[in-house]
């Protein structure tokens, strides 16, 4: 049977389709490999390792600060590489950066437990850095390489909800699995459980040497799916049009920032994505001593966020018809206000007495914050391909490796910033490193529980800020400026 001729479009590249959204998928996919051991770096070092709150906090606060610089680098050496590269410059980045991720993952999860703190510290930080220095080089532009992929404002919608399925199946899949098979419930000689005396919990332990062999395989995981993004994705925009560093002008950091901040779509959705991350990034480590101090179910705490978030798959298959009617502002705006009504709910359940209707509520609370989360978590990387078209229609440039660079800055410094506050908080609350998950007290798992409830709150709050306050990009003055921008290509 004869193969179906491939169809092509005006410019001669294969038609933008199922195969492009699905590529591009697996590659966030593949970024989640990696990104989604962020919040078990923070829990291994804390549990394991046994790292003082206050000295985990500063050294994950010192990488994290190297951690956003280091994405402007990257971001602007993209925007000035004119070489020719075969597979194109922004593939050729991924491609090295995958190559990386293959053990750099596992790197910052090497098992010493007893070895000095000194040597802890120092294997921390090395690891932690060559880990994100392959991770940035892929990130950055696997990020910017959206608005190449297609100029049409429905199909970047598109490409954002798939790079979404790619992220959330991409940081499920190991949020379910790690906690089942890195925690263990100990018992004693005869079988029984062995209770934490002031809490009545059973004692679980982090199986340390597991967590570095799981990295390790996903490193694998995630090389196999940039690969298969690479060869079926097709860049159908000039990657010449990115404009950073033209003329032969040096890159300054400093004029960057300050068009960066004169780009008001580009700030309101990266604060937007800096209260998700706030919020949601920095309350893993506190909501996982919550359950394993607090409901005594560790192993399970990923099914539990499943169930919370799993709403956020119901607007996938409609985000189409939902961004064409409403807008994509105006439809993420309503997801919020959702999403702030879940962090109301769950600041109630630490309230109720009965552990079990609290954990209901808990999870009545995620799910409503997951509901309002959809519309948003689906066009996320879609305002962002907005907001580099804003660039180009106010300032003439289209700038995508440093634009998106400096959003991703701003997101790893609420990544940074976010869980060494957290920390710091944790060590306020009472949790003491030294005592692991069984010997901390009744008040300190209790208090974890306000902890989590009031972090949810706090990043519906700021993404509600960021898109319906700052981000002025609604459905009217988005066509405004795709008219505008068509009628200039069509006149050069």
């Amino acid at each position: 049977m004869a193969k179906k001729p491939v169809q092509l479009d005006a410019k001669g590249y294969r038609k933008f389709g199922m195969r492009d959204k699905v590529a591009y998928a697996a590659g966030d996919f593949g970024c989640n490999m990696s990104f989604a051991l962020k919040g078990t770096v923070q829990t291994f070092w804390l549990v394991y390792m046994m790292l003082e709150t206050g000295l985990l906090s500063i050294l994950l606060l010192l990488v994290q600060i190297w951690d956003a610089v280091n994405d402007p680098i990257i971001g602007s050496m993209i925007d000035a590489d004119r070489r020719a590269y075969k597979r194109g410059k922004f593939k050729q980045y991924i491609f090295v950066g995958s190559c990386g991720l293959l053990f750099a993952g596992a790197a910052v999860f090497l098992p010493f437990p007893n070895a000095p703190v000194v040597i802890k510290a120092v294997l921390f930080i090395v690891g932690y850095i060559i880990w994100d220095a392959a991770y940035t080089v892929a990130n950055v532009p696997y990020g910017s390489m959206l608005s190449l992929v297609t100029e049409d404002p429905g199909e970047r919608a598109q490409l954002s909800t798939w790079r979404s399925v790619g992220s959330m199946v991409g940081g499920m899949i190991p949020g379910i699995i790690l906690p089942m098979i890195i925690w263990r419930k100990e018992v004693d000689a005869a079988g029984n459980p062995i209770l934490n005396p002031e809490t009545g919990v059973q004692v679980e332990t982090l199986l340390g040497d597991r967590v570095f062999l799981a990295a390790l395989l996903m490193g694998g995981l995630g090389f196999i799916a940039f690969q298969f993004m690479l060869k079926n994705i097709t860049i159908r925009v000039d990657e010449n049009s990115v404009k950073a560093g033209e003329g032969g002008e040096k890159f300054s950091v400093v004029s960057a920032f300050a068009n960066f901040m004169k780009n008001r779509p580009a700030v309101g959705a990266t604060l937007a994505a800096m209260g998700m991350f706030l919020g949601m990034q920095s309350a893993s480590t506190a909501n996982t001593i919550m359950f394993a101090t607090y409901f005594g179910m560790a192993q399970l705490s990923g099914v539990v966020m499943l169930i919370g978030f799993l709403p956020m798959f119901l607007f996938m298959p409609f985000i189409k018809k939902i961004v064409n009617k409403f807008g994509k502002k105006e439809a993420s705006v309503a997801g919020t206000i959702v999403s702030m009504v879940g962090g109301v709910i769950m600041l109630v359940f630490p309230m109720v007495p009965n552990k079990s209707v609290a954990l209901i509520l808990y999870m009545l609370g995620l799910v409503v914050f997951g509901v309002g989360m959809g519309v948003y978590t689906c066009v996320s990387w879609a305002l962002m391909a907005d907001a580099i078209d804003y660039n180009e229609w106010k300032t003439g440039k289209r700038e995508e490796g440093t634009v998106y660079s400096l959003h991703s800055f701003f997101r790893k410094l609420a990544q940074g910033v976010g869980p060494s506050i957290v920390l710091l908080i944790m060590g306020a609350l009472g949790y003491v490193s030294d005592l692991g998950t069984g010997g901390q007290s009744a008040a300190t798992s209790y208090n974890m529980c306000w902890l989590v409830a009031g972090l949810y709150l706090f990043s519906a709050v700021m993404q509600f800020i960021g898109i319906a306050v700052i981000y002025n990009l609604d459905k009217k003055t988005m066509a405004k400026m795709n008219e505008e921008l068509a009628a200039r290509k069509a006149s050069n």
